[in-house]
């Protein structure tokens, strides 16, 4: 193999393969990627054997071949050569070493055989549709922050997508004392896709794939495995195995009383109060009486705090207490100047949502304070 390629396209290719190879595997073919040159392209394949990415970028072949590297050695060399580098790749002829020639730098890296990379399958899976970046992105923000890292409920470590019946794709994320949802307007080839959850570094993988001025993604399904398609990049994965709990029946949608509180003042308001709490869970009690919203913290060690918001609400005087990293986890969701909280009573779980956007919701439950 030989070929000659440019700094900034291998670069980019080089960064998303970190997120995906495990440095401290105990299968050192895993740590390394796969480099295939074939007509005027490289191909770049990392795997950790639950995801796997594939890049094809631009290159000058001189000879088609195939070897591996390791992600992590090439990655650092490249990034700290100067910007706008030609970079040449040659492999040796046993196979056994990886050339890099840049300028006046030069350097040697040992290889494995490239027969020892796992194959990767990429046959056609039965649903596949198309999205726009922005709105995949959406359903990833609005919601990833309620996956799980419980380990004994692995069903809950990542994000539910699934088709409503009334026109909607759904992104739902619940590690059991809070849940976040989050809609777009179905695509029409998605009307039959399953019920899938995808993995936390999945989720992770692709949103950072989108991130980069993509403005359509290619959704593949089947039962057990996901492919996204970004420009020249692919995303594959397995899906968690399991069934999401019925979510529906946790969402308090009987609240009937009203509270609403500028978004930006009770973030910032919370966010002070919860320094004196020394808990690790952050309780923060608030008591909503009239139109004044009283939010205080207690600590034996450093002592109290309490602050007071306007609010409207017109139900009966309530306290309840809740995480607040919970709060302020929903608060960066809000983009409107309004948070708007649905509320029953003190014991059960509220929703709050923003006031000017109906497609996404969030569930929270109380805490003794």
């Amino acid at each position: 193999m030989h070929l000659v390629v440019e700094k900034m396209s291998l670069l980019k290719a080089l960064g998303h393969c970190q997120g995906v190879v495990e440095r401290r595997n105990t299968v050192p073919i895993l740590a390394h990627i796969l480099l295939e040159a074939q007509g005027n392209t490289l191909k770049i394949t990392a795997t950790d054997l639950e995801i796997a990415f594939i890049e094809t970028l631009p290159a000058h072949i001189k000879a088609e071949g195939r070897t591996t590297v390791s992600a992590h050695l090439l990655f650092e060399i490249v990034r700290k050569l100067p910007d706008g580098s030609e970079i040449e790749l040659k492999s040796t002829d046993d196979g056994a070493t990886l050339h890099l020639q840049s300028g006046r730098s030069s350097y040697n890296f040992a290889c494995l055989p490239p027969l020892d990379f796992p194959s990767i399958i990429t046959n056609e899976l039965p649903c596949t549709f198309k999205i726009h970046a922005a709105e995949l992105s959406r359903l990833i923000d609005k919601t990833r922050f309620s996956m799980s890292f419980e380990e004994t409920r692995y069903y809950l470590n990542g994000i539910c997508f699934h088709a409503t019946p009334d026109g909607f794709l759904r992104a739902v994320a619940t590690d059991g004392l809070r849940l976040a949802q989050a809609q777009v307007e179905l695509p029409s080839e998605a009307s039959k896709m399953p019920q899938v959850i995808i993995s936390r570094k999945t989720i992770h993988e692709i949103r950072k794939l989108i991130d980069e001025k993509a403005e359509e993604v290619t959704i593949s399904l089947s039962e057990n495995q996901v492919r996204f398609v970004v420009a020249s990049s692919i995303l594959i994965s397995r899906l968690i195995e399991g069934k999401f709990p019925a979510y529906e029946n946790v969402i308090p949608f009987s609240n009937d009383k009203v509270l609403e509180v500028n978004a930006k003042a009770f973030a910032d308001t919370v966010d002070r109060i919860s320094i004196m709490s020394t808990d690790k869970l952050r309780p923060v009690k608030l008591r909503v009486e009239g139109m004044t919203m009283v939010i205080s913290a207690h600590s034996s060690e450093t002592g109290n705090a309490v602050e007071e918001l306007e609010v409207k609400y017109t139900g009966e005087p309530i306290d309840f207490g809740f995480n607040a990293r919970y709060i302020l986890d929903v608060t960066q969701q809000i983009s409107s100047e309004t948070l708007q909280f649905l509320i029953g009573d003190e014991t059960q779980a509220i929703i709050a949502k923003d006031a000017n956007d109906s497609s996404a919701l969030y569930v929270l439950m109380p805490m003794r304070v």
